[in-house]
């Protein structure tokens, strides 16, 4: 009997110990995991790190026109914020790498060949240089997902660290835009000058951007004030002639001729690639591809990446007969231009 009540007793308190510990077990892993997830972010935040500074010899001193203040930020630091804030971040990395290269092309031409900004600037945020956003722009920008995303931008510009695009040994005018019409444009058929390398290639990928087509409806008033002209109530026939790259090259409008450049600018049009059509008092602007056309297509270089293309492919296919090559010999230079 003893015995029973023994074994009764043992029953008891090992059912006892089984409700106790079997809830620890399901609830230990997975607070632990919670935990373990926890500590990962917080660690990842605490050990995110800016691009090795032996990456870069010099600084780049840009003015920030909303402060009137300048930052010096060493060159690869400046070149992944500008990447951040020239080209969307979800992007292709191939396509990151290759913003990466024109960003750092277009600081080393300008350091070398053009004037400061001031004194004490090199070049201003905006896009009269390139935009540059600082780490706490950004942050506010991307909220929680500043750390991913740095993180993917700073891999693209390591990945292409100290190179730069040249054309017979000279760094390159590295003009870039958000959106072609399917075709980039002749240099000379947009600007004055003819540049070699920038020439008109094919970019069918550009037809996936949520820019590639837009329009502007104007009255018949506003079109009249905005190109210093006197209209029929109907608009007669334009004449209008093309460039290679299918963009307006001339139009003449109510006797007077204009540049599909001056049309552009003057209507703040997307594009110099438009067709016109009139309703009633309304004329309509309708344009195909964002920015001016010239040198590398953003949206172009992600439909390349998403392809297959490597960085080096879309280096060579928007700018015609460069090179890929390290600014070593330039740097010595440049740090003498830098710190004077």
């Amino acid at each position: 009997m003893f015995r029973n009540k023994k074994t009764g007793i043992m029953a008891a308190i090992a059912i006892l110990m089984m409700i106790l510990i079997v809830p620890t077990l399901i609830v230990v892993p997975f607070i632990g995991k919670g935990d373990e997830q926890q500590v990962t972010e917080t660690t990842a935040e605490e050990t995110l790190e800016a691009l090795d500074k032996d990456l870069s010899p010099f600084d780049v001193r840009v003015l920030r026109t909303a402060t009137e203040k300048v930052e010096s930020v060493p060159i690869e630091e400046y070149v992944s914020r500008v990447v951040a804030s020239e080209m969307p971040v979800e992007f292709n990395s191939e396509a990151l790498k290759a913003q990466a290269l024109a960003a750092r092309t277009y600081i080393t031409k300008h350091l070398i060949n053009e004037s400061a900004v001031s004194e004490q600037a090199d070049v201003t945020d905006t896009v009269q240089h390139q935009v540059y956003k600082n780490e706490q722009e950004l942050r506010k920008q991307w909220q929680g997902d500043y750390i991913q995303n740095m993180t993917k931008i700073n891999q693209a510009v390591a990945a292409t660290a100290g190179k730069i695009i040249t054309y017979q040994n000279e760094p390159i005018e590295a003009a870039f835009f958000s959106t072609s019409n399917g075709k980039t444009e002749n240099s000379e058929d947009y600007w004055e000058q003819e540049v070699p390398y920038l020439k008109s290639v094919e970019s069918p990928w550009d037809e996936e951007s949520p820019k590639y087509m837009d329009q502007k409806v104007l009255t018949v008033a506003e079109l009249e004030s905005a190109l210093g002209v006197d209209l029929p109530a109907t608009l007669p026939q334009m004449n209008m002639t093309r460039t290679e790259g299918e963009r307006v090259e001339e139009v003449t409008v109510a006797g007077q001729t204009f540049t599909g450049r001056d049309i552009r600018e003057k209507l703040k049009l997307q594009s110099s690639d438009f067709t016109i059509k009139q309703n009633g008092e309304h004329i309509i602007f309708t344009t195909k591809g964002y920015g001016h056309g010239i040198g590398m297509s953003q949206y172009g270089a992600n439909g390349m990446a998403k392809d297959g293309s490597t960085y080096e492919d879309i280096i060579h296919h928007y700018y015609k007969g460069t090179k890929i090559t390290p600014f070593n010999k330039l740097t010595a230079s440049i740090s003498e231009f830098a710190a004077q």
